[in-house]
């Protein structure tokens, strides 16, 4: 490897008379995102770096070091495990499993036909129901999934993108319907449609009247569930799909600062809404990569909130996240090996500076988690939490000369994407461009060839193999489960008031094709018990739908 000495005269010294006698092993010294690492770092690597203007302190100005001055020697992490399956009934138990271990937040996962806009009984759904996620037809299904469980107290977050303001009017009636005034529950659901056009491909409408709705549900949510983040902008799935640490990062934040700008531009104050935003990333196996993007992120954020829209809140500027462990990473080859992967990646999270975390389990790769596996998950994060002594300090890795760097250089990343996306006329156009969706795939086609050439090691899968594992328990789903939650709609569709749920979808159309705020007619269909399917395809009917151009 060519050793590119900094530009201190010790630095050098050491590298030339000392190093230099040494042999390197015969690898590439560089981040998954393949990025080159150096073979040390020292002061000299910052010498454009201000640590007053570029790190701060914690909860100041650029939160590099984290959004709150005490962040975990005042508050844990919240520990927020992901779970759905089968019927509402049963992810029902699984909540209240998992709160009675401790976890302290809930994490909703759907069905694909409910994250596709369609109903339990759609021809498409045929084998899907319950299968990756619960199936959601109705406020009916709401009621039940959230069924014994104190929503005033514990805050949800609920994975949804293009049906959000759906799913998010489901709930609002359900908590209304159980006692709950809806402008005190806490939580978020997910929302991010520019990020399914780029990576994770679940759509219901063309991008402009998708974007219309997420700007509906920001205007709504600032006056009637002020505690409620109505959008969690998301690089997960961007990073899922392939993308590199920084492409993860420019292009997740400049998805956020579309949604502000659309916001704005509807005539919302910032300091109204920015203070509700949060955001979602990818822990990585990269650590200190990881630990650096996340560094990075927050700095930007605030920066662009201040300086580009103004926003004079302190709050507006807190760039709070939820991350969770990187489901790519795991294998189906010795599946007891991902707990090894999901550790670091979550303490990657924690040394980040992250406000939720999720733990994958180790049997990912296979199935949906078992119970076992969904305990050994939580119990990670809860040793972090408690046994590992990395949180009786605030940022505890902050001033290392490598972490700085990469948060300097991550930060450079990000601003180049920005550029080039601003010269195709913004996200909405970039996407439409198929630029980031290119970018992802030229990146993800590059790490599968590293993989396959063996550059890159991936223990069990690669290299270190056993041949056949020892079997692994896994979880089935209950090939009943589509039966029962077919008959549960119809039974909601028979009891309903018919006239009460046509008036109700009419009333939805015409705001759509009026262009009026969207919330209050989907929060009339969920009262009249009007199926998730059935709003989509009344308001397809205004909108359209979307195919988008393959990129390869």
């Amino acid at each position: 490897m060519a050793i590119e000495p900094g530009p201190g005269r010790r630095a050098h010294r050491w590298l030339a008379e000392e190093y230099q006698r040494e042999n390197e092993r015969d690898v590439p010294f560089e981040t998954l995102s393949g990025h080159p690492v150096a073979p040390l770092y020292t002061p000299d690597d910052l010498s454009g770096h201000d640590p007053e203007r570029d790190e701060g302190f914690p909860g100041s100005f650029p939160y590099t070091r984290g959004v709150y001055p005490s962040m975990y020697r005042g508050r844990l992490w919240t520990m927020r495990q992901f779970a759905g399956f089968g019927t509402v009934e049963e992810t029902n138990e699984r909540f209240r499993y998992l709160l009675e271990h401790g976890q302290t937040g809930l994490s909703c996962a759907f069905d694909m036909p409910t994250l596709m806009g369609l109903d339990s009984d759609h021809s498409r759904s045929l084998g899907e129901v319950g299968v990756e996620g619960v199936a959601l037809d109705t406020v009916d299904d709401m009621l039940t999934l959230f069924d014994g469980i104190p929503l005033d107290e514990v805050t949800v977050s609920m994975t949804i993108n293009a049906p959000a303001a759906i799913v998010l009017a489901f709930y609002a009636v359900a908590a209304e319907e159980r006692g709950f005034d809806p402008a005190r529950l806490g939580g978020t659901i997910q929302t991010d449609i520019l990020k399914e056009y780029i990576a994770q491909k679940e759509w219901c409408f063309p991008i402009e009247p998708a974007m219309r709705l997420v700007t509906d549900m920001i205007e709504w949510c600032s006056s009637e569930m002020p505690r409620w983040h109505p959008i969690s902008i998301s690089g997960y799935h961007i990073r899922e799909a392939g993308a590199t640490a920084q492409q993860e990062l420019a292009f997740t934040l400049k998805d956020g600062l579309t949604y502000v700008e659309r916001a704005v531009e509807r005539g919302l104050d910032v300091d109204e809404f920015a203070p509700r935003l949060s955001f979602f990333f990818n822990a990585q196996i990269d650590f200190f990569e990881e630990v650096a993007k996340y560094r990075a992120a927050r700095r930007i954020w605030a920066r662009e909130l201040r300086e580009t829209f103004g926003a004079e809140n302190p709050r507006s500027l807190l760039m709070r996240t939820h991350c969770q462990t990187a489901g790519v990473s795991l294998t189906a080859q010795q599946p007891l090996v991902n707990i090894v992967r999901t550790t670091i990646e979550a303490l990657a999270g924690v040394l980040g500076g992250t406000q939720s975390l999720h733990t994958n389990s180790f049997d990912e790769a296979l199935a949906l988690p078992t119970e076992e596996a969904v305990r050994i998950a939580l119990r990670t994060q809860q040793v972090i939490a408690h046994e590992s002594g990395v949180a009786n300090t605030v940022d505890p890795l902050g001033g290392s000369y490598f972490v700085e760097k990469l948060t300097d250089e991550m930060e450079a990343a990000a601003y180049d994407y920005f550029a080039r996306i601003d010269e195709l006329g913004g996200m909405v156009r970039a996407i439409e461009a198929s630029f980031p969706q290119r970018e992802i795939a030229d990146a993800a086609f590059a790490h599968q060839s590293a993989l396959e050439r063996g550059d890159r090691i991936m223990v069990g899968v690669n290299a270190f193999e056993v041949g056949d594992d020892e079997p692994t328990e896994i979880h089935r789903p209950d090939p009943a489960a589509e039966r029962r939650q077919r008959e549960r709609l119809a039974a909601t569709m028979a009891r309903r008031d018919g006239v009460a749920a046509a008036t109700a979808l009419a009333g939805l159309a015409e705001a759509a094709a009026a262009d009026r705020n969207l919330m209050p007619p989907l929060l009339d269909c969920a009262r009249a018990r009007v199926s998730e399917g059935e709003i989509v395809a009344a308001l397809q009917g205004v909108f359209g739908t979307y195919s988008e151009t393959p990129v390869y």
